[in-house]
């Protein structure tokens, strides 16, 4: 009896050493297991293990992250961690991310259930959806000026807190490989996030094992932004050559807000001249309000584009976001996914307008943020969807090019089906691409060419020329 005891103590050590979790008594780690989805209302049956649930990231202010890991399809031990963050500012990675882009479900119309997404990207890694900062999605405050006072600072710091303490509740994730991802504004939540963590590294004897980074259709610098969407808008025949030429003359780039006129020319090209098309994408199908009126937009700053009801390209259901926000704010979808367990006071909703409207901290560039990850090491990737006039890829370009970077592989076509994906070019430090069609949303309107993005990236490897 003794023997068989000493035996077993030194499995749970080898065990614990290992990095696969703290073990209770019956074998299992409890805070994991507490954490486990079994099943999602309308779920088709999968091989592969989800958890979802709370980090809080600051006791004196109650605010809590939430997390939503779909582990790897097959061997997931092997694969690496992807964290997976949207934009918005205030947007969920609940409802974009996991539900219409690279996560393994899709929601139905009806709102009654789920049905597999082929191209999902947990067959390749281990993805982990988190919603930050508090007060998108499921994420919550319980001091209600947090969400009223809010920006990158503190989004990046509180992402670094879930991260840390996330790993302690998964610790077998401690000593893998992890990349960030996301788009549009996650072009400042990413590079920020894994600046803290190479800071947080240098001081921890508990590293976070970041290799890169990928971002697209990613809000980089303002003043190149907002000079490239203008410049996109008027190529792409969407605004005149008068309301181009007083644009460029009359607003000032570099500002964070713009003089009344230069605003007052934003909504005349908005209102009058775009036409009633999907700014995400602007050769899809809008999606139409139910009494038939088009979905109008009435922010124009960049950086602060807050997201209506998202239309989607020809094949695809322009109004799915519609069914999201139905989906999640179910009682049993929630009690599955052990979400709103403290009764937030507001609905569920795929983007907050309160956030957006107060986000008051926004860094005017993330170039030398960029610079220092390059010298770092860390890979970085850039994709661009050449159809979205919202973040558009002559945005990308012009900020990219003020890296002065040296070209290690020039221009050239990738290829996914042997079919044109989209256009690259590798940099000493980081690697461009475009994707073909592709809208503000690359994985939902190009999913198999996002797949083969997430593949190359993650193998380090160009993007496919044949």
């Amino acid at each position: 009896m003794a023997r068989e005891k000493l035996l077993v103590s030194m499995v749970l050590a080898v065990l614990l050493i290992a990095g696969t979790g703290s073990i209770s008594v019956d074998g299992k780690n409890e805070e994991e297991e507490a954490d486990r989805i079994t099943s999602l209302p309308g779920q088709p049956k999968v091989s592969f293990q989800q958890f979802s649930g709370y980090v809080t990231v600051n006791e004196v202010a109650g605010r809590a992250l939430f997390y939503w890991l779909t582990e790897a399809v097959d061997d997931p031990l092997s694969k690496p961690l992807v964290v997976w963050l949207n934009g918005g500012p205030g947007c969920s990675s609940v409802a974009y991310g996991a539900s219409e882009e690279i996560g393994p479900f899709r929601i139905n119309k009806t709102a009654s259930g789920l049905y597999l997404n082929k191209f999902s990207w947990n067959k390749l890694a281990n993805v982990l959806f988190l919603e930050t900062p508090a007060g998108v999605g499921f994420s919550y405050s319980n001091r209600s000026s947090d969400l009223l006072d809010t920006g990158d600072h503190r989004t990046a710091e509180d992402s670094l807190k879930f991260l840390i303490r996330w790993m302690d509740r998964f610790p077998r994730y401690k000593n893998r490989d992890v990349y960030l991802s996301g788009e549009s504004y996650a072009g400042h939540y990413v590079p920020q996030l894994a600046n803290a963590i190479v800071n947080y590294n240098a001081k921890s004897k508990n590293p976070i094992r970041i290799k890169g980074f990928m971002v697209g259709n990613a809000v980089t610098d303002n003043y190149y932004d907002n000079l490239g969407t203008v410049t996109y808008w008027w190529s792409h025949a969407m605004i005149s050559d008068r309301t181009y030429k007083q644009l460029v003359n009359i607003c000032d780039f570099r500002r964070q807000k713009e003089s009344d006129e230069c605003e007052s020319l934003y909504y005349y090209a908005m209102d009058k001249e775009f036409g009633n098309i999907d700014q995400y994408n602007i050769y899809a199908p809008p999606c139409n309000k139910s009494d038939g009126s088009k979905t109008t937009r009435h922010h124009m700053r960049l950086p602060h584009q807050p997201r209506p009801v998202f239309n989607h390209f020809s094949g695809y259901d322009p109004c799915i976001e519609r069914y999201a926000e139905a989906y999640y704010n179910r009682p049993d979808v929630q009690k599955a996914l052990h979400a709103n367990t403290t009764g937030i006071p507001y609905k569920w909703t795929a983007c907050s307008e309160t956030l957006n409207r107060n986000w008051n901290d926004t860094d005017n560039s993330m170039l030398p943020i960029y610079r220092s990850l390059i010298a770092a090491g860390l890979r970085i990737w850039v994709f661009s969807g050449d159809v979205d006039s919202v973040v558009p890829v002559t945005a990308t370009r012009y900020a990219l090019e003020q890296l002065k970077l040296n070209t290690v592989i020039p221009w050239y076509p990738w290829y996914v089906k042997k079919q044109v994906g989209g256009w690259t070019e590798v940099y000493k430090g980081l690697t461009f691409a475009t994707v073909r069609g592709a809208g503000h949303e690359v994985p939902l309107f190009k999913p198999r060419a996002a797949l083969q993005l997430l593949k190359s990236f993650l193998a380090g490897q160009p993007l496919p020329k044949a």
